[in-house]
């Protein structure tokens, strides 16, 4: 973003579009105030009101007066503001017409329609946050459990930001240590050197490789596990779904093959976020739309995190089961025992033959029994029966994950190299690589394009 479109003024509405009781129109640049008091009709001015104070009035039409929208607009003079710049807010009511009718005045001032981001990326390029912060306004916006939300609220404050930044002077302090010996090569000893410079990119390693340790469970927060729910027809697959969602998101009949494709729900369990997947049930079939359905099914359980294999416990395995506990022999998976309130007819020696006993879940799912045992046995899979304390803080973003490997790689290069008495000049460059890397992660050396990729994700007016 070039410093013309910076000294724009933007607006763009930072509610969700429809009807509600309230939209909220966002309003920020050097002509925020100046551009949008011709508009709004009160008691007094917002030229002459003070920074964060509320005003009732109208927008009205410059043309002729007449009322468009009872409003309430609040003021913040920069830089006490998110993007540091005078911001203006016009809560109007949360209908489509009235929106369209305040924004249209809106842009024919001196003030045009944001980019999607834009207003984050104002913040960020102002140095009101920094990249990592501005990436966990998307996870914030995208959490789907209380916990998912807590960790990018942790990340929004800078904790992750002031993990990286501790990172980074440890690592100046190293070139600067370096440069030092370069240019002054009689005040120093090139084993010590070598020794020091071990020292902290094993310092730099052990603390990168605190942040990796959270890397999966972050993931896992912030993305959700998919899982898909597999098994022959009519074993219970959706009721599994209906009961984990608490509502009837699948058909649910006695007619083997009703479900036809994927079904995808979202549940939160022990605070976990689960992506279901309700699949068609898998057996041989002529019918061509169950054939379709069974390939997605398929092709759902490849891609999963999770596969909950629901069996039917009233009846012996059959031949299509015993050829999928083969294929997903050695994934993350759960075996159901379905219908526990009927008559047991299935072999469970041959369950242990493929299945850890602890991964084996007894259930009856009409009967909505069984089922917290199932959502412990989920996070004893991924977390080990419980999330690490709220004080962690959690690597979460792909983008960051990557970045902190290749760092830790590029410090144990240059490890190596000082092990080997490598001159070291040569050495500095492998720490300068890690000083940068790191430095992507909150913004410090990241390219126009990066971020231009990072904040398009941002949905209109945020």
């Amino acid at each position: 973003m070039n410093d013309i479109m910076l000294s724009d003024t933007i607006a763009a509405v930072s509610t969700a579009l429809g009807e509600g009781g309230i939209a909220i129109i966002r309003v920020s640049g050097p002509k925020a105030i100046s551009e949008v008091a011709p508009l709004f009709r009160s008691r007094i001015s917002i030229n002459e009101v003070d920074s964060h104070t509320v005003h009732y009035g109208h927008i009205v039409s410059p043309a002729d007066g007449d009322h468009i929208e009872e409003v309430l607009v609040t003021v913040m003079r920069a830089p006490r503001s998110f993007t540091t710049e005078d911001v203006v807010e016009i809560s109007a009511h949360g209908g489509i017409i009235s929106v369209r009718r305040v924004m249209d005045l809106l842009l024919q001032q001196d003030i045009r329609l944001a980019e999607p981001g834009e207003f984050t990326k104002r913040a960020f390029l102002n140095g009101r946050i920094d990249l990592s912060q501005a990436e966990a306004v998307i996870d914030l916006i995208r959490s789907k459990s209380d916990r998912a939300f807590s960790v990018a609220l942790k990340q929004v404050s800078g904790s992750l930001s002031q993990r990286i930044h501790e990172l980074r002077q440890s690592l100046i302090e190293t070139l600067a240590h370096i440069e030092v010996n370069i240019d002054y090569p009689e005040h120093d000893v090139e084993s010590l050197t070598s020794e020091f410079i071990k020292t902290k990119s094993r310092e730099g390693m052990d603390g990168i490789n605190k942040l990796l340790k959270t890397a999966n469970e972050g993931k896992i927060l912030r993305e959700g596990i998919t899982t898909a729910i597999i098994g022959r027809p009519n074993v219970g697959k959706s009721s599994l779904l209906n009961a984990l969602a608490r509502d009837n998101k699948a058909i649910v009949t006695d007619i083997p093959g009703t479900t036809r494709d994927v079904i995808e729900e979202y549940v939160t369990i022990n605070n976990i976020p689960l992506k279901l997947l309700d699949t068609a049930g898998i057996r041989e079939t002529m019918d061509v739309v169950e054939k379709i359905g069974v390939e997605r099914s398929k092709i759902a359980f490849n891609e999963a995190d999770l596969i909950l294999l629901v069996l039917n416990s009233n009846e012996p395995l059959h031949e299509d089961e015993l050829a999928l506990m083969e294929q997903i022999s050695g994934r993350q998976v759960l075996v159901i025992m379905n219908k526990m309130d009927l008559p047991s007819r299935l072999d469970q020696n041959v369950l242990l033959r493929y299945f850890d006993p602890a991964n084996i879940v007894p259930m009856s799912v009409i009967e909505e029994e069984g089922l917290d045992k199932l959502e412990d046995a989920i996070s004893a899979l991924f977390f080990g029966g419980k999330l690490e304390s709220g004080d962690l803080t959690y690597v979460s973003n792909v983008r960051h994950i990557a970045l902190l490997k290749k760092a830790y790689q590029s410090l144990q290069d240059a490890y190596d190299a000082a092990e080997l008495l490598v001159p070291i000049d040569m050495i500095q460059i492998d720490v300068r690589l890690a000083w940068e890397q790191l430095g992507e992660i909150v913004g410090d050396t990241a390219a126009d394009s990066l971020l231009d990729q990072i904040f398009s994700q941002f949905c209109l007016g945020k």
